[in-house]
């Protein structure tokens, strides 16, 4: 597939930080596994220094790596959602409705007999994106605007609803699925989850908040945007090496069970990537939006949080437990996953989208002007 002529390659665009995640997070997975073995002790003094049973390395690992993304977040563009009504209402359906949904069927549906993995799996699909999507977003040449009123509205929905959500699948929904897909029930604490999210999502939250506030009223947003986040973002990606470096360190069989539960844990990640980027996209394009809005709420609908996902599941279930080990297959495939979702979105565009009576002459991608065009079905 190719690209609309003046844009540069999606890949050319990416960080080569970003570009080379799946890459850091083989890496880190390794080095974790041979530490374990050179060193068997670190395993045992990196968990002596808990708090409420969560090693304090990583708890302030988990605590930082969603921090960056939450500090990029504008909260002062909530007030904006009025005039995308439309576009954020489609949006936050698919997001908190049937996003939850689809991932919960095809956890059951893909992984018969494996309880603790599909919970790894139902809470990832739970906590919805709020950082890598603007940077999908904009690839697509979606509306960064619109996008940017999404991450923030799904910044504060987690807060109120993922503790109920984690609550309603796990505690109240899978157990009676279990023995229907052959699997034996796993116990869920729902009071440790809310504390969980309340931590690991309240905190960094906070901190990102004032951080914008604080920061912007003594330096200016131009330093805040171009030298603080410049600088901070990255490290997201460290506590997330930092975080899989220890989980493999002190898990002994990691290196064994690793390969297949991979494969096993990809099969409904890869469902859902797909068939919520298909569904979300179509729709919007049904609906009447124009090109940019379409991309956005495609993206927005189908990524998701997977740095709240492995703080959670660690902190609920263990450092060492399945449920975590299944959360971090997800950033490991998100990469290469979104941005061949990036191409055929911009593939997409030409056939769904064309501009009539004329060929795109103006400048291409995020910063191009929406055109309405007439249309009464699919073609």
């Amino acid at each position: 597939m190719s690209e609309t002529a003046g844009e540069p390659p999606v890949l050319s665009r990416l960080s080569w930080l970003d570009r080379l995640l799946p890459i850091w997070i083989f890496l880190a997975m390794g080095a974790g596994v041979l530490l374990g073995r050179l060193l068997p002790g670190i395993g045992p003094a990196l968990d002596s220094l808990q708090v409420d049973s969560v090693s304090l390395p990583i708890a302030v690992g988990l605590i930082w790596m969603i921090y960056p993304p939450l500090a990029a977040v504008d909260y002062r563009r909530m007030p904006q959602v009025v005039g995308a009504r439309r576009v954020v209402t489609v949006s936050l359906l698919l997001n908190w409705l049937v996003g939850p949904f689809l991932m919960f069927g095809l956890a059951v549906l893909l992984l018969p007999g494996l309880p603790a993995l599909q919970e790894g799996v139902i809470l990832v699909g739970l906590a919805r994106c709020i950082a890598m999507v603007l940077i999908w977003n904009q690839l697509a040449g979606g509306n960064n605007e619109h996008a940017a009123i999404l991450v923030a509205l799904n910044a504060l929905f987690q807060i109120v609803t993922y503790s109920a959500y984690a609550y309603l699948f796990l505690v109240v929904l899978a157990p009676h699925l279990a023995p229907q897909a052959g699997g034996v029930a796993v116990t869920v604490n729902s009071a440790a989850i809310a504390l969980n999210v309340a931590v690991f999502l309240g905190i960094p939250l906070a901190m990102g908040f004032l951080s914008r506030v604080v920061l912007i009223r003594r330096k200016g947003e131009a330093w805040y945007q171009s030298a603080f986040l410049r600088r901070v973002q990255p490290t997201a990606l460290l506590a997330l090496l930092f975080t899989l470096v220890v989980m493999f360190a002190l898990e002994g069989n990691a290196f064994v069970q690793f390969p297949l539960t991979v494969l096993r844990v990809s099969a409904p990640l890869l469902a859902y990537f797909a068939l919520m980027f298909l569904i979300s996209y179509f729709l919007a394009w049904k609906l009447g939006f124009g090109y940019r809005d379409t991309a956005t709420t495609a993206f927005t609908a189908s990524s998701n949080n997977f740095e709240l996902a492995i703080a959670v599941a660690v902190a609920t279930f263990g450092l060492t437990s399945s449920q975590a080990f299944a959360t971090v297959v997800g950033p490991l495939i998100e990469v290469p996953v979104m941005i061949g979702l990036v191409y055929l979105s911009l593939a997409l565009r030409k056939r769904l989208f064309p501009i009539p009576g004329r060929k795109r002459t103006g400048p291409a991608g995020p910063h191009a002007p929406e055109v309405a065009v007439p249309r009464e079905g699919p073609p």
